[in-house]
């Protein structure tokens, strides 16, 4: 197809000023691999935005956007059951507060480093926006792994980190709230040395808090639901549905749990979920309530999941996952684990739809290939939102000494991811790309962003 003058223009926009900008964020942020793809998706489809506004350019936007406002590296101290003293590396990068204060989860895994930090941290930016609610977005954690320690060791561990970060946190300042390696009985640890440190009972300086003390309702099963619902409303916009769909759903944490659960509410059949060691399979349908038994009581493995299914449930070790048959592809475990390869099994075996409940999980190669194939593709960015979007109602709970039903909780975060899908949906059509959620995600969020920091001025 022979490009269109308008299309020329954009395409030099993007060589004249996104090229060299990617080359020095490349030059300023060494090894940070993560961080550099995830720069790169946003940029490569901004080349509309800045050919209609060209006083974004002028105002330098782009290059303030990927230049975190703070990047906090600390030494975390503890000692263990034996008494050997530990020590282990503390982050939290607090990228941009132009919407409302930095808010993003706390990692804890042997994986963490600055480049995952600040990927997370920069897709926190635009996710927030999305939201509409007033947060700016930040991100945080460390190379520590709960894995295998006593709650004495994970809590000593709590008491540790939050006594070199709470002094940049506050209600108005930074807002954190949990994230792999991170849920409530490490939410508990945390604010409860925050509490202890500062003498305030100030329940809007974390959230994915317990419900008896300053919590919210739904907020556990809010980035999982949030994802079948964008999902939900991804397929309504092409003139079809959940019920009755086959479904994966990759990784078996917090997100995985909740999209099962909230996909076969929607009448949805989930056949399989993952961990590290490999995968089930269950035709009939996974039995909710019993991998939450196993996981969330037990903390053991999808492989324990098999064996007490009995006959209806195989395990298979290894991976694989994603050459199921399946007609929507639930990607929630973590970054880059959706591949080209499994890319072409999903589009082979006739997949409608793709969302990311985890941060960035499908490779730019695969998502390219599931694009060009017609299959509707949901970013992290977007399709995971609704964790923060519930956080931020948690604040405004805290925030007005209140306390929410489930059921008006869940009422509102169906209708910000509502609201969250309408919003790339529109902004995709009117740039030019219907149906390309990547695009819409990315310009709706940056818009906002750009319009507080242009108004605000010089920051």
């Amino acid at each position: 197809m022979p490009t269109t003058p308008h299309a020329q223009t954009e395409r030099d926009t993007e060589n004249r000023i996104l090229e060299p900008l990617y080359a020095e964020v490349l030059r300023r942020n060494p090894g940070e691999t993560e961080f550099h793809q995830a720069v790169q998706e946003v940029l490569e489809t901004l080349g509309p935005v800045l050919t209609r506004r060209p006083e974004l350019v002028d105002a330098r936007i782009i290059e303030r956007v990927c230049e975190p406002e703070r990047q906090l590296i600390f030494r975390v101290p503890w000692s263990d059951d034996s008494g050997d003293v530990r020590v282990n590396r503390g982050f939290r990068v607090e990228f941009n507060s132009a919407l409302g204060p930095y808010k993003g989860g706390l990692r804890f895994h042997p994986s963490v480093n600055l480049g995952i930090v600040k990927f997370l941290g920069f897709e926190q930016i635009f996710k927030n926006a999305l939201t509409g609610m007033p947060i700016g977005g930040g991100k945080g954690g460390s190379d520590f792994d709960p894995k295998g320690c006593s709650d004495a060791e994970v809590m000593r561990f709590c008491q540790s980190f939050m006594t070199e970060l709470h002094r940049h946190l506050g209600e108005y300042t930074d807002v954190p709230a949990g994230d792999i390696g991170v849920g409530g009985r490490e939410i508990g640890y945390l604010f409860g040395q925050y509490k202890r440190i500062t003498n305030r009972y100030e329940s809007g300086v974390l959230t994915g808090k317990g419900v008896g003390w300053g919590g919210a309702q739904a907020r556990t099963e809010a980035t999982g639901y949030g994802c079948v619902l964008f999902t939900s409303e991804m397929l309504r916009s092409r003139g079809a549905d959940l019920d009755g769909r086959r479904v994966v759903v990759s990784g078996s944490g917090n997100v995985a749990l909740y999209a099962i659960e909230k996909a076969q509410q929607l009448g949805a059949r989930v056949i399989s979920c993952s961990d590290s060691d490999g995968y089930v399979v269950d035709d009939k349908g996974i039995d909710v309530e019993l991998l939450k038994d196993i996981k969330e009581t037990g903390r053991g493995r999808v492989a324990d999941y098999a064996r007490e299914r009995g006959q209806d449930a195989r395990f298979v070790s290894g991976g694989g996952i994603w050459e199921l048959p399946c007609e929507v592809a639930l990607p929630c475990a973590t970054q880059n684990e959706l591949t080209s390869a499994d890319a072409v099994h999903l589009v082979r075996n006739g997949v409608l739809a793709v969302a990311e409940g985890a941060n960035m999980p499908t490779t730019p190669e695969a998502v390219r290939i599931l694009q060009e194939a017609d299959v509707a593709f949901a970013p992290g960015k977007a399709a995971n939102a609704g964790g923060v979007a519930t956080s931020a109602l948690e604040m405004q709970q805290n925030a007005s000494r209140d306390s929410w039903s489930f059921g008006h909780t869940e009422d509102r975060l169906a209708a910000i991811m509502r609201h969250i899908h309408d919003s790339c949906h529109d902004t995709a059509e009117r740039y030019g790309t219907p149906g390309n959620y990547v695009v819409g995600a990315n310009i709706a969020g940056f818009e906002v962003v750009a319009e507080a920091m242009l108004a605000q001025g010089l920051i």
